[in-house]
């Protein structure tokens, strides 16, 4: 795609405004905040999944029903009176759809079918279950079976869709030729143990114990999330029934852009996306995609872009301070003992996740490897020699897949794969079975072949997910704002020139790709870690809290590395000039260090926490942020200078943001300041009468509430600009470079164009102006 071939809908794009329905938000809130919207300057008003999702859903991403729009966001009515709302306001919508997964649960209609009538259902070849290997398992049980039927009782139900077996809490749907017209004439009310096992083991499921999810699951998983299972939409009817209900919003003119989640858990992205656009040729659509390294989105498919990782990698690593990073870096391996870069610990964390985590996904892909090889007369493998040969194959993975199909190869994908065969095999002793798998994985032409290509892509990007964003990234932590979704953080400052071929390749292949800086998946909501960027500026500042904090009697015990990583955490999320808000900041910091530790897997656990590492830390939080509100002589100057060039750097974010190449992305309230960690943190309420009020002058301000009303200003003047200047951003040149105290930006010529001046450093950290037919001039902010 190029600036010329923009589709017609978003040749006047400005801005898309991310909100995230459920927990409180519904279609009838929404309709509330389009006027401001509106005002705002937004385009495209973009949607969290709206499809009906697990009760009590807070993301929607568990989706139960793809053919029905969720009654607890106002269902199918709700949805139509607020797309014709914004609609009648000049606004488009974009829907987040789920196409990999549904949630494994007894309330997704299709699976409790595919319960009680097993592969005879119509829906058996919806969900990516491996009906060959036995029973469908159902790790739901929290003790043994034999255990269960021993101490509880079972009791027989008949419900309006079919009888279910309620044990252990669960109300299971059961085949009903299992309980009509048998010889011991099962009657619904509570059953006996013999005749509960009887029945269980009539059924084409099986209950067991959820510690047995790490080895026998039978179905395809959203990376380790057993509760999630895979749909085969690389069926055409799978396909047709996913997305039938989603094609007649379309049809109906209610929903005008798409953005696919988790593309690359399909089976085959680029067919997949080639299906969407031939059904829906005038609907743009965005893909989540995590692009590592010198990767690049392919140029063939039919998207709008993604949904724009990279450029947050990048506006955060051209603002970051090389020199002031490398500080950081070499006083974190000083202070904690740890030595070794990024790359030392994502290796070690893929060791550790593809068996830890993982292992039901390398079990089934051992077996497909056996029945690839069990012909090749050239190649004697047993279990361990596959198992180790296709560890060694995902652990050199660099990135989330490679996109072998039917197809010829791409070149890119041809050079991966051999790189990444070299580089396992230079770890075994033998590389006579990798290379075999490799060849079957690459080229294979046989059923068998395309079975272990098809699964081994898939797990290829869940273990590189689990191992870089929610292990290595939560342990090699010297510099956290360069440990994000889409990171590197072994290159965490860009030079200005590479920044500029980034958007200049930006602007020639993907004009319309989004620019996110947070989303409801950021490790740290986007003036969080301008906060964090801060720290590569201002070192010997950050080492002055760090050594307060240390020095805190609640940090006795706690190891040093968690230590830096609470200390960094704790100056991203401070709110000054609001003491009354301590305990809350201390309670939530506190919850993240929960899930900062457990997701480090090194020493507790999420399916086995270790209270007594934990709890100090948990103290330490609490304490940390009571230290800084104190702004004793030793914190509150550092802690000032940190703030003050935390906001700079947000502003130059913020305007780099709306004037590089792409349309910008607002996550809902970054518009304001906004200091979140990961999720659930990120996900807290966001007040419309507080954003509102920013644009009110005569508003007395105080704390972050002034980074807030700059920011705003800001935003709605660039989103004016881009309104009134379509083409300008859309598809005007883009040069850039470095002044010695910033950046300066020009988009288009000397005739009609913008000029961007960033120096976080200055008073006024952003100052632009446009040239055009009336030679306007815009003042700084």
């Amino acid at each position: 795609m190029t600036a010329s071939r923009l589709p017609p809908s978003l040749q006047h794009a400005t801005a898309s405004y991310r909100i995230q329905l459920r927990n409180g938000v519904t279609f009838d809130d929404v309709t509330h905040w389009l006027p401001y919207l509106v005002d705002l300057g937004i385009s495209h008003l973009y949607l969290s999944p709206v499809f009906t999702a697990t009760s009590g859903s807070t993301h929607g991403y568990d989706v139960t029903a793809p053919d029905e729009i969720d009654p607890a966001l106002g269902g199918h009515a709700g949805f139509v009176q607020m797309a014709r709302a914004a609609q009648a306001a000049g606004l488009s919508v974009i829907l987040d759809i789920v196409p990999n997964h549904t949630a494994l649960n007894f309330e997704n209609r299709w699976l409790r079918d595919v319960l009680r009538f097993g592969p005879q259902s119509r829906y058996a070849r919806h969900f990516d279950i491996d009906w060959a290997a036995g029973p469908f398992l159902l790790t739901m049980l929290g003790a043994p079976l034999p255990q269960i039927l021993q101490e509880g009782q079972a009791v027989l139900v008949d419900e309006p869709d079919g009888p279910v077996l309620q044990i252990a809490g669960l109300s299971v749907p059961l085949d009903p030729q299992t309980v009509t017209g048998q010889p011991s004439g099962l009657t619904a009310g509570p059953l006996a143990a013999t005749d509960t096992a009887a029945l269980l083991a009539r059924q084409h499921w099986q209950l067991v114990h959820w510690e047995l999810e790490r080895d026998s699951i039978r179905h395809r998983r959203f990376f380790n999330v057993t509760s999630l299972i895979g749909m085969r939409v690389e069926d055409r009817t799978v396909f047709d029934d996913m997305h039938g209900y989603l094609f007649s919003l379309v049809d109906q003119g209610l929903v005008q852009g798409l953005r696919v989640d988790h593309i690359d858990g399909l089976a085959d992205p680029e067919t997949y996306l080639a299906r969407l656009h031939e059904r829906l040729p005038q609907c743009p659509v965005w893909v989540e995609k995590i692009l590592s390294g010198e990767e690049e989105l392919d140029t063939d498919w039919p998207v709008a872009g993604t949904t724009g990782y990279e450029a947050a990698r990048a506006i955060a690593a051209v603002l970051a301070a090389p020199e002031g990073v490398a500080r950081l870096q070499a006083d974190w391996a000083r202070v904690t003992g740890r030595h070794g870069d990024f790359a030392d610990a994502l290796a070690q964390a893929k060791h550790e996740v593809l068996r830890q985590e993982l292992p039901a996904e390398l079990w089934q892909l051992t077996g497909l490897a056996a029945r690839a090889l069990a012909h090749d007369l050239r190649v004697a493998a047993g279990p361990e020699m596959l198992r180790e040969a296709l560890s060694a194959l995902l652990e050199a993975m660099p990135r989330y897949r490679t996109y072998f199909t039917e197809k010829a190869p791409r070149p890119q994908d041809l050079a991966l794969w051999r790189d990444v065969t070299d580089q396992a095999a230079a770890s075994l002793r033998s590389d006579t079975v990798l290379r075999a798998l490799s060849e079957r994985i690459g080229r294979g032409p046989t059923p068998e072949d395309r079975a272990l290509r098809v699964r081994f892509q898939q797990i290829s990007g869940a273990l590189i997910a689990k191992s870089l964003e929610d292990t290595a990234g939560f342990r090699c932590t010297p510099y956290l704002a360069a440990n994000e979704v889409g990171a590197e953080p072994d290159a965490p400052a860009m030079p200005v020139a590479v920044f500029e071929r980034f958007c200049q390749a930006r602007l020639a292949d993907w004009p319309a790709a989004l620019t996110l800086t947070s989303s409801h998946d950021t490790k740290r909501s986007e003036d969080a870690r301008m906060r964090l960027v801060a720290l590569g500026h201002l070192p010997d500042d950050f080492l002055q809290l760090y050594t307060e904090i240390s020095g805190l009697p609640e940090a006795e015990g706690v190891a040093p590395a968690t230590v830096w990583y609470l200390a960094q955490s704790a100056i991203a999320l401070w709110e000054e000039g609001a003491p009354e808000k301590v305990p809350d900041l201390g309670d939530r910091l506190a919850r993240h260090m929960e899930k900062a530790l457990r997701e480090a897997k090194e020493v507790t656990f999420w399916a086995h926490p270790v209270e007594h590492i934990e709890q100090p830390v948990f103290a330490l939080a609490r304490a940390a942020m009571a230290c800084l509100a104190q702004a004793g002589a030793a914190v509150e100057p550092a802690l000032a200078r940190i703030v003050a060039m935390g906001d700079s750097l947000s502003l130059c974010q913020t305007a780099l943001k709306l004037v590089m190449p792409g349309i910008p992305d607002l996550y809902r309230g970054c518009e304001g300041a906004r200091f979140e960690l990961t999720d659930p943190d990120n996900r807290r309420p966001v007040s419309l009468a507080g954003l509102t009020a920013l644009q009110t002058p005569s508003l007395q301000l105080q704390g972050n509430e002034t980074l807030a009303r700059r920011k705003m200003q800001l935003v709605q003047a660039l989103l004016a600009l881009r309104k009134k200047h379509p083409a300008l951003f859309l598809g005007g040149a883009c040069e850039i470079r470095e002044t010695g105290r910033g950046l300066e930006v020009m988009r288009g010529g000397q005739a009609q164009g913008l000029r961007l001046m960033l120096d976080p450093y200055g008073r006024d950290p952003v100052n632009y102006s446009v040239m055009d037919e009336t030679t306007e001039a815009i003042a700084p902010l």
